[in-house]
């Protein structure tokens, strides 16, 4: 079969689009998928640096969507034929507080999803809502249940609350916008491109700011109630600065940094909540999916490439330009 591989080589060097790959048969409890399309995430570009070259060759990928073509036994809630989108974290079923030991994510150190065919564990085929393409589908999986945990099941949104999201574009991002919206919620935004302040507040946000702008000046007349941070070092106390007294941040990524300084005794004055957040789990992500379907919601998707265009693909994820996901068709 045909997929995307890292190996050989260290860095990008080692990046290459295969016909060659040998396929693999379901075991007990998994199914085998002929992927339709599958979704890129900034995970993907950094495995080329975390895959040692002298490995066997992986596949990468997170997401994905497809049918199922072949079920291994003792199957028994997945059949043949079935349509379905993938949970890419691998062995976190119940919602707790943490991972267990051994939780790993699709696509490293496994086989992932830019290829033909995958062979997942049958908890991990989840019945694709109908109104979803594969392509919309494909996508929503590693982002869409990190927005959900992060926002839902650490931040605690209630309908009539504000959320603040920095940084607004990345596809966790557009998905915080759209469940908070979907929930009821106020959103306000941030980012320092006027085309996606304006492609955010086209998707329902209430105010996009402008990083030229003093934050704290501009919504002094908000009462934001939480915020989900995934800029870091460049926005985080500005970030905190919105914050009402006794409200909640909810920190999962640093892609400007991960040290900080700040103010301690004006955050333990302030009665703040700092939170971590990273994925999900199983329970998470069908609770997920099931808002995405009884909420209509469509996923943004940036651009559409073909399997075999997927260098280019990461060629825009890298260039952190595009407004919503990356989808590969395949």
């Amino acid at each position: 079969m045909k997929g995307f591989v890292h190996g050989g080589y260290a860095g990008n060097e080692g990046l290459a689009l295969r016909d060659e790959l040998n396929e693999k048969s379901p075991s007990n409890g998994e199914v085998k998928i002929k992927l339709k399309a599958s979704g890129l995430n900034h995970r993907d570009l950094f495995i080329p640096d975390r895959h040692d070259a002298s490995e066997p060759d992986v596949v990468l990928g997170s997401d994905g969507a497809g049918i199922v073509i072949e079920v291994g036994s003792e199957v028994k809630d997945v059949k043949v034929g079935d349509h379905v989108v993938i949970n890419p974290g691998l062995g976190w079923r119940e919602n707790s507080a943490i991972p267990p030991e051994g939780f790993q994510i699709v696509g490293f150190p496994g086989d992932g999803t830019f290829a033909e065919t995958i062979v997942v564990p049958a908890e991990n085929a989840v019945l694709k809502p109908e109104s979803l393409s594969f392509e919309e589908a494909a996508v929503i999986g590693l982002a869409g249940l990190t927005a959900y945990r992060a926002l839902f099941t650490r931040g605690q949104l209630k309908s009539d609350q504000t959320v603040f999201i920095p940084g607004i574009g990345g596809g966790v991002a557009t998905f915080l916008l759209q469940f908070a919206k979907a929930a009821g919620a106020r959103v306000i935004v941030s980012s320092r491109s006027e085309e996606k302040r304006e492609a955010a507040l086209k998707l329902g946000a209430h105010k996009a700011l402008s990083n030229d702008e003093d934050w704290a000046k501009v919504a002094e007349n908000e009462h934001v109630d939480l915020v989900i941070e995934s800029v870091g070092a460049a926005t985080f106390n500005r970030s905190l600065s919105l914050l009402k007294r006794g409200g909640t941040l909810v920190i999962f990524g640093s892609s400007t940094g991960d040290s900080i300084d700040f103010d301690l005794r004006s955050f333990f004055y302030g009665q703040y909540n700092l939170l971590g957040s990273t994925m999900g789990s199983a329970e998470e992500f069908n609770e997920m999916i099931e808002f995405v379907a009884n909420h209509s919601i469509k996923p943004v998707i940036d651009e559409t490439y073909s399997l075999n265009e997927i260098e280019k693909a990461f060629k825009h994820l890298s260039d952190a330009n595009q407004f919503g996901k990356l989808a590969v068709s395949i």
